[in-house]
């Protein structure tokens, strides 16, 4: 009868623990981050030193089966330190201001109110005025307004606290001008909080 009774106990434990895995899970948060930024140039035009920028904004979480889909939007200022190699302009620092959508897909390993992601996905950003704030007055206006990149990384949920790191990989040739391949290199480390 003992027997019995255990593994009823432990057949009740394992089918609620397997279903529990099966229903779906939902956060909502908000996040903060520091980017540190730069510029590749194929065309040589300049070398870019890498300048630290931020992110401010929300993300939801999505779960089922041990997978999730977590996307986010944020204001980002991405900065990046300006040195010709040319005699075509002035050195200085730039700064891109956009709203940025990633959509990250994912998995997460631990139990209780600790565990550990592994995200990756793509980003979507666009440009707050179209235009670059530089500290100098080269002209560089003829940025395009859109850009895509790749976004992939690690982080750590306890209990309601969340830290991310990631390495954000852009696509996209900043540039209008295709004579100059630019794109953003960006690690960032962040913090955020799930209100629900």
């Amino acid at each position: 009868m003992k027997k019995s009774l255990l593994t009823l106990i432990c057949l009740l434990v394992a089918v609620g623990f397997s279903q529990a895995q099966l229903l779906p899970t939902f956060k909502l948060g908000v996040k903060g981050a520091l980017g540190f930024s730069s510029l590749s140039s194929e065309g040589k035009m300049f070398n870019s030193d890498t300048k630290t920028g931020f992110q401010l904004g929300l993300w939801g979480r999505v779960g089922i089966a041990g997978f999730h889909v977590q996307p986010e939007a944020y204001y980002a200022s991405k900065k990046v330190g300006i040195e010709y190699t040319q005699a075509e302009g002035e050195d200085g620092d730039a700064t891109f201001k956009s709203f940025d959508v990633p959509v990250l897909l994912g998995t997460k390993i631990g139990l209780g109110p600790i565990g550990f992601r592994i995200q990756a996905g793509p980003v979507f950003s666009f440009a707050q005025d179209g235009k670059v704030n530089f500290t100098t007055a080269t002209d560089w206006d003829k940025y395009k307004k859109t850009s895509t990149g790749i976004i992939g990384g690690i982080g750590a949920d306890i209990s309601k606290f969340t830290v991310d790191l990631r390495y954000e990989h852009g696509l996209t040739n900043l540039n209008e001008n295709s004579n100059y391949d630019q794109k953003i290199r960006m690690w960032t480390i962040g913090v955020g909080f799930a209100f629900l």
